[in-house]
Order: C-alpha cells, then structure tokens, then sequence
C-alpha cells in the first residue's frame, strides 16, 4: 500500500456515503407520496456498494425498492379510488433514519481519516525541510 492509497480509500468511501445520503434524503423527501391503486407506489431507492478492486468502495448501483407498496383507506383524499383506497410506499422511515445516521456516521468517519492522513502528510513534509 502506497503512501496516498489511504487518501484514496477514504476518497472513494466519502463518495458512496455521499451517494447513500442522496438516496436517503430522496426516500424521505418522498415517504409521503401518495399514488392511484392503479399505479406504483413510490420506490425507495437503494444504494448497491461493493469492494472496489483497486482499494475502498464503489457503487455498484441504485436499485428500485417494492412498487407494489401499501394500500391505504382515505376516502377524501382526491386520488382515492371508488372503494375510498390510495397506494403509499411500504417503506419503512425508521429503517430510513437509522439508515441516515449511520450514513452521517460513516461520512463523517472518512472526513476524520482524510484529515488525519493530510495532517500526517503534512508533518511528514515539515520533518524534510
């Protein structure tokens, strides 16, 4: 392992978790999207991360949560169809926040790790002058 490699190990973790928080801000910004019964619920999104093989993290891809979601009685509500039924997502937002702390956690992890090795980096520089 060379010199930077923890540098870009850490780089390449910020970028997974920044993705995963984009896709938790998404899910929750749409927890409450209410859909027809003859249409798909809202799909959370799913962030698909795999070992990259030159060291840290990729993402490998998003998937699409459950479209078939919950079925919900709201009579006044304007979609409700004739038996007084909307569709909303069967996601869960306690999975959801605890996902996003631990997102936040693990950003926040790699920010640590990239300013210790900078600062490392940074004192190795000073010994040599």
């Amino acid at each position: 392992m060379g010199g930077f490699d923890v540098l870009a190990i850490a780089n390449s973790a910020l970028g997974a978790h920044q993705t995963w928080l984009d896709a938790l801000g998404h899910n929750i910004a749409n927890a409450n999207v209410v859909r027809r019964t003859d249409e798909e619920a809202f799909r959370e999104q799913l962030v698909d991360v795999v070992t990259a093989p030159e060291g840290g993290v990729a993402v490998r891809s998003i998937q699409q949560g459950d479209g078939e979601g919950r079925m919900v009685h709201d009579p006044d509500h304007p979609l409700a169809d004739e038996n007084g039924y909307v569709r909303m997502t069967s996601m869960d937002m306690n999975t959801q926040m605890t996902a996003l702390i631990v997102a936040q956690r693990g950003y926040q992890a790699q920010v640590s790790v990239t300013q210790t090795a900078r600062a490392d980096y940074d004192a190795a520089l000073q010994i040599g002058r």
